[in-house]
Formats: structure tokens, C-alpha cells, sequence
């Protein structure tokens, strides 16, 4: 009996044995103390626009005429009027010529005609003083400084001896060689032409003094709107020469009047100047010259 337990005993271990041999045990499973947030995967970038590329900027009036002869690039600080006289020319045929609007506005870069349609401006040679002092510019249809009462009444005298004739289209047509020239006063000469300093002459004398047209011509600009000349008068003589009067008390003339020689134009005057005087240009093709060379021995 006892050998009967003792070999179940050893079978009951044996098969103990073997089952643990074939039938490993399973792991523990392992707890993740620290889980992560699930990836999804990244939506696909948005395509970036374009940036908008700036317009190009317009071109000024006139530009494809640049550097033309014939043609003027407006720089800064020009005004009309100067232009007109470094040219030789009136301010409004300068304006008719360009289509201009507003003569007052003009923009730097813009490119003018100054010369006539149709004329050669290789033959006609118009240039521009460089040298020339920059002049701040008024409304060019500015009115003049009022006059004095006895200026006023001196005018209205003059007007009634001399009537104006209204001539819109006619120059003098007298050729430059047949040019009769006189001389502005009969007053002494204080400042005579320097090209650098001063562009014409200067003359003493009274308030009042009868200021002349030197030769036959149409009044291109009568008022103030170029600073430092005070009351200008300009004459157009014929298609070579103008003649500049400045700082008159009174003017006797408007602008599109024809005139001779020897007519009183104005009245001597201080308007923008320390002293009165009259400063008196000659301009030729726009460019200043020496009066003292083309008027008259006295």
C-alpha cells in the first residue's frame, strides 16, 4: 500500500513538472504612467498669395519728349513764367503749346514744349539759363500791387494818350539786325551787367519816373509773379528778343498790348527792392545779355 502512494506521489509530481515547463507564464502587463496624446497628422499648408507687386508709376506729361531740343524738364522750384522767360517766350503760348490747364500747376519731371509747333528748334536754339536764380512762384494771374492814387490817375492820363491796341496773334516782325532800340530812362546807370550776379542794368530815380519801351513789341506779361522782381513788365520784340522792366510803382500796360518804342510802359517804383530803381533785362533766345551793348550811345 505504501509503494502504491509513494508512486502516485512521483506521478502527481511529475506531471507538476511538466505542465509547468510547456505553459511559460504571461508577463504582468505594464501600466503607462505618462501617456501621450495621440498624433494625428498635420493638415496640409494653405498655398501663400502672392504679394502685390506695386503699380508702375505713371509718367510725367511729355516725357517721351525728353531731352528734345525744344523741350524743357520741369526741376524743382520752376515756375512757368520763369521758364517762359528763360526761353524767350510768353507764359501763355507756353500754356497753349502744352494743353495746360491750371498754368500754376506744373510738375517736376514734366516735359514742356517751348517752342511753336512746327519750328525747327534745332534752328530757333532756345536755351535755358542754368545760372540763372531760382524765383519763387505766385499765381501767375496774380494782380499787381495796387499803385498810388496819383500813379493811378497818372495811368489813366497815359491811357487816354496812348490807346491800347489789342493784338493777340502779331509779333514784331522787324529782323534783329534792323532791331531800333532805345533806352529805358534817361537815368543814371547804378549796376551795370554782371552774367553771374546781375542779369541786366540797374538805374536810379524817383518814384514816378517814366520807365519806356526800348523798342516795338506786344506786352507778353504784365504783373508780380515772379518774387524779387516786383511789378514786371515783359516784351516780346520779335522771335530773338525780350525786354524785362522790374520793380515798378505802377504798370500802364497789360498784357497783350501792342507798344512802340518810346512809350511809357510804367512808373518807377520800389516794389520788392531796398531802393527805387529799375532793373531793365535784354533777353535773347532766353539767354540775358549786355543792353549796354545793343542800345543807343547817349
Amino acid at each position: 500500500m505504501s509503494q502504491r502512494l509513494r508512486l502516485l506521489s512521483v506521478l502527481a509530481s511529475s506531471l507538476l513538472l511538466s505542465a509547468c515547463v510547456s505553459s511559460p507564464k504571461k508577463p504582468a502587463p505594464v501600466e503607462d504612467r505618462n501617456p501621450q496624446p495621440a498624433r494625428t497628422a498635420a493638415p496640409a499648408s494653405a498655398p501663400v498669395p502672392p504679394a502685390p507687386t506695386a503699380p508702375e508709376p505713371k509718367p510725367a506729361p511729355g516725357a517721351e519728349n525728353a531731352g528734345k531740343p525744344g523741350y524743357y524738364t520741369v526741376k524743382p522750384g520752376d515756375a512757368l513764367i520763369r521758364i517762359a522767360l528763360d526761353n524767350g517766350q510768353s507764359w501763355r503760348d507756353v500754356a497753349k503749346w502744352n494743353n495746360l490747364e491750371n498754368p500754376n500747376r506744373i510738375e517736376v519731371g514734366q516735359v514742356l514744349r517751348v517752342v511753336p509747333p512746327g519750328v525747327d528748334a534745332a534752328a530757333v536754339a532756345a536755351r535755358p539759363i542754368a545760372s540763372a536764380p531760382r524765383a519763387e512762384a505766385r499765381p501767375l494771374d496774380a494782380k499787381p500791387a495796387a499803385a498810388s492814387a496819383s500813379a493811378a490817375s497818372s495811368a489813366a492820363v497815359t491811357a487816354a494818350k496812348e490807346p491800347a491796341v489789342k493784338d493777340k496773334d502779331k509779333d514784331s516782325a522787324a529782323d534783329d539786325d534792323t532791331l531800333a532800340w532805345g533806352w529805358p530812362v534817361a537815368n543814371p546807370v547804378t549796376a551795370g551787367f554782371d552774367e553771374q550776379r546781375n542779369k541786366g542794368l540797374d538805374f536810379a530815380g524817383k518814384p514816378g519816373d517814366a520807365v519806356l519801351a526800348v523798342a516795338d513789341g506786344r506786352v507778353v506779361y504784365a504783373g508780380s509773379g515772379l518774387r524779387g522782381y516786383g511789378n514786371l513788365v515783359i516784351i516780346k520784340h520779335n522771335n530773338t528778343y525780350l525786354t524785362a522792366y522790374a520793380h515798378n510803382r505802377a504798370m500802364l500796360v497789360e498784357q497783350d498790348q501792342v507798344v512802340r518804342k518810346g512809350q511809357r510802359i510804367a512808373e518807377m517804383g520800389s516794389t520788392e527792392s531796398d531802393t527805387v530803381k529799375l532793373h531793365f533785362e535784354v533777353r535773347k533766345l532766353g539767354k540775358p545779355v549786355d543792353p549796354a551793348k545793343l542800345l543807343p550811345a547817349r
